[in-house]
């Protein structure tokens, strides 16, 4: 996640590229995280996030949070998924080797697996369910060898998603398509191919329910000091609130206040008590 970017201002922990412009090119300074998002069956947190520190990759800043959070929570997951980025031998080896599966979405990084990914779901029979307004046709097989540094065999999963949208501009219903393949080391015995799909969607909510929350209504991406400890101060404070008041909505309501009353209504409720509160005043205590 990329919380801010300057011309002007600039830090220690400041990344720096080159911006094309109409008056030349210009120096950018900004600040990268990458963050660890636990996700259950209808509870889900944010348990760490990790600069980028200058001259250093997303995978380097990625290895040095999961160390931390394993420490921390050597048992509160069994599969950690990423997008196309984490699909390295390196990476797939470091899981495993703490005793984890990995799954990433597979791409055209590793095109001699994803070449015979294609040819062969071109000869399989598919799979067909449907879940949340998706129809859904699944492919499934771990008997590729085509990433040899991983052998002997890894398993690829297809997934072909149709959906039905109403465009905004015409109000027409479309069905909209989407073709995903994923990579991982979990067998088929521990995890089905829908639960593998599943899991391969379930890690946008880093970005859908993690950062754009904290963003849109913890305003997490505003710079109180460029400095960077006391950014990534804040952005631990703003996920530690996050956490408590998702826990406080998801845990202590009754379902069925959950089904009549939105999270962000609950929200504005509670500001309204906590202002209320201060217009009030402090209680005077009896002398």
């Amino acid at each position: 996640h990329e919380s801010t970017a300057s011309f002007r201002r600039c830090c220690p922990g400041c990344l720096q590229r080159i911006v094309h412009t109409r008056e030349g090119d210009r120096i950018q300074y900004y600040h990268r995280y990458v963050a660890l998002r636990l996700v259950g069956r209808d509870l889900s947190l944010m348990l760490d996030v990790e600069p980028i520190g200058p001259g250093e990759d997303e995978l380097t800043s990625a290895r040095r949070l999961l160390e931390r959070v394993l420490a921390a929570y050597p048992r509160a997951f069994d599969v950690v998924a990423g997008d196309g980025l984490y699909a390295t031998t390196e990476w797939f080896r470091f899981i495993v080797s703490r005793g984890k599966d990995a799954l990433a979405v597979l791409k055209e990084n590793r095109p001699k697996l994803l070449d015979d990914a294609r040819t062969l779901f071109a000869f399989l029979p598919g799979v067909d369910w449907a879940a949340g307004g998706v129809v859904y046709r699944g492919w499934d097989s771990d008997a590729f060898t085509s990433w040899p540094d991983l052998a002997p065999q890894v398993r690829v999963v297809r997934s072909l998603e149709t959906r039905a949208v109403r465009r905004q501009r015409t109000g027409h219903p479309e069905k909209k398509t989407a073709d995903w393949y994923w990579v991982t080391t979990l067998s088929q015995t521990r995890a089905a191919t829908a639960a593998v799909v599943d899991m391969g969607h379930d890690r946008w909510g880093v970005e859908n329910e993690g950062f754009n929350e904290l963003v849109n209504r913890w305003h997490a991406d505003h710079v109180y000091k460029h400095h960077p400890v006391a950014m990534l101060v804040f952005v631990l404070v703003a996920m530690l609130c996050l956490n408590v008041f998702v826990a406080f909505y998801c845990r202590n309501l009754k379902p069925a206040v959950r089904r009549g009353l939105s999270m962000l209504h609950i929200a504005r409720r509670v500001a309204a008590e906590l202002y209320a509160g201060l217009e009030r005043g402090p209680a005077r205590v009896p002398t």
